[in-house]
């Protein structure tokens, strides 16, 4: 899983250059409506990553996306998480800020620095390294964000040493130094930027920064990535329920595994996925009467129930209250702050 910040500005990329029909195949391929949630604090499956940027590759018909996303990736964009890492006092530090909290924006994703000589290497290793999509779109992209880490640090003229990527060598490398503007090596062992040594005491280019500290990052995504099988249904399930529809299939398809398999597991830990679905919704429902005042009628179509009186039945079974009184109850109660794991108690009791 991985944070949905990763998709920063994908979909707008893709309707400009190749259309709306382009970008609802893309968001298929990826299990749901990428644009509704690529700025929020979701965790969506890397598989799901992968599929949208490879369905976009197969329709540009550019066997290199991944080099035309490079100038516009961005890590201070990346949430709490972006902003923690490009406030460091230095480049070092902020590289070591990277490395700490790297849990918090995906899961088993890998970044490690190493030094030799005069030399810096900070690699990355994607989860699905390898996978369809990886080589033509993802390694590059990624490389970008490597990039965008020390260009917050260093001046407009600087360039790498060298970047480093963990595919296979094209039959045509110079478009890769175009756009890297260095010598690029290929079949490595991991994505990388290596720098000189001496580039980890520079400074911030920006003078004003937030303060955010490693607490921030930690609380803005409580128990990092998700890991357990019902933490990543339950990140999928709020995904597809923000952008509109929640499909089992389209689920099993995101996390890479079949819908029988999938429900198999669900049924070994407890769990089925109507249910979760269920809780997730209610968990959904008590951010929106708490934090909004949109209608107990626009909350329940926002959520798919086919009716308000349905959703407020549901409501009362997962909370012992109705909408409206939840609503109206006093914000010290206890009760307001319902999770999908209280909620799941009441679809599997």
């Amino acid at each position: 899983m991985i944070s949905s910040h990763v998709l920063q500005g994908l979909p707008a990329f893709i309707r400009i250059e190749l259309g709306e029909k382009a970008l609802q195949r893309a968001n298929r391929a990826a299990g749901f409506d990428v644009e509704l949630i690529e700025d929020r604090n979701f965790f969506i499956p890397q598989r799901s990553v992968v599929g949208f940027v490879d369905e976009t590759a197969r329709v540009l018909g550019d066997s290199k996306l991944g080099l035309l996303l490079v100038p516009s990736r961005n890590i201070a964009a990346y949430g709490t998480f972006g902003r923690y890492v490009t406030e460091a006092d230095t480049l070092g530090q902020a590289i070591t800020r990277t490395i700490a909290t790297l849990q918090y924006h995906s899961t088993y994703d890998g970044l490690s620095v190493a030094t030799a000589a005069d030399e810096v290497r900070l690699s990355y290793t994607f989860a699905l390294a390898g996978s369809r999509g990886y080589a033509s779109s993802v390694a590059c992209a990624a490389a970008g964000i490597l990039l965008s880490l020390f260009r917050a640090y260093l001046p407009d003229h600087w360039r790498p040493r060298r970047i480093e990527l963990d595919i296979p060598t094209p039959c045509h490398t110079s478009p890769f130094e175009d756009v890297f503007q260095c010598p690029v090596m290929f079949n490595a062992p991991a994505v990388a930027v290596v720098v000189e040594g001496h580039r980890l005491m520079a400074a911030p280019r920006r003078t004003s920064r937030p303060i955010v500290t490693f607490e921030d990052v930690a609380r803005d995504r409580r128990g990092g990535a998700p890991r357990s099988l019902l933490d990543i249904a339950v990140a999928q399930i709020r995904a597809q329920l923000q952008a509109g529809d929640v499909s089992i299939e389209d689920a099993a398809r995101s996390m890479d595994t079949s819908v029988r398999t999938l429900q198999r597991e669900l049924q070994q830990a407890g769990a089925d996925f109507r249910s979760l679905t269920s809780a997730v919704r209610i968990e959904r429902a008590t951010e929106l009467l708490m934090g909004t005042n949109v209608s107990v009628t626009s909350i329940s179509e926002e959520l798919g129930y086919s009716s308000p009186a349905g959703f407020s039945r549901a409501f009362r079974k997962a909370t012992g209250l109705g909408p409206r009184e939840f609503r109206s109850t006093d914000p010290g109660n206890d009760r307001r702050g319902v999770k999908w794991q209280d909620a799941f108690v009441a679809p599997m009791g």
